[in-house]
């Protein structure tokens, strides 16, 4: 495992923000659903996540999710997302998303 410096770490921009969309996306390769989500200051923005095996389209409204919202833009087919969607590989190598426990501002950093 590489070791990064705190400098580096602070660079990465992990903020919570809430779902106030969820749509399926049949032209992904991999199942997969489009997200909006609300970054408060940091605006609403676009991403796609793999997260079909766990979730569905209608508990995912209101949920807050952990995003980095610093990486480049990116080009999924006719998609652009905006930000990383990030979760943990269970035992099977479905994504579970991270979250935070209880509900804070939209926007807040990780610290």
């Amino acid at each position: 495992m590489q070791q990064i410096s705190w400098d580096d770490f602070e660079k990465v921009e992990l903020r919570v923000g809430t779902i106030i969309e969820a749509l399926e996306f049949p032209e992904a390769r991999r199942p997969a659903y489009k997200l909006r989500v609300d970054f408060g200051e940091f605006g609403i923005k676009t991403s796609s996540a793999q997260i079909t095996k766990h979730y569905t389209l209608t508990e995912l409204m209101g949920r807050q999710i952990i995003g980095v919202v610093n990486f480049p833009k990116k080009q999924i087919g006719k998609f652009m997302s905006e930000f990383l969607v990030t979760g943990f590989a269970d035992e099977n190598g479905d994504i579970v998303l991270s979250a935070v426990e209880r509900k804070v501002p939209n926007g807040s950093k990780l610290v």
